[in-house]
């Protein structure tokens, strides 16, 4: 089961480009920061960040 779900998602971000676009740009600064709360989470960056725009902590913004 993949966290977060992949169809709810997707009602987050007003496109499927601008989702990818978002989590990419995320995961990116995630990366470069090299967080605590990453290292922490025991997930990889980029679920970290697709979790962030999940739970409302980014909003994707065109």
């Amino acid at each position: 089961m993949m966290d977060p779900p992949i169809d709810k998602l997707i009602k987050k971000a007003p496109c499927r480009y601008a989702l990818v676009a978002a989590i990419t740009r995320r995961t990116k600064e995630l990366l470069s920061m090299e967080t605590e709360d990453l290292q922490n989470s025991g997930m990889s960056a980029i679920s970290y960040a697709a979790k962030e725009i999940y739970d409302d902590k980014i909003r994707i913004v065109l």
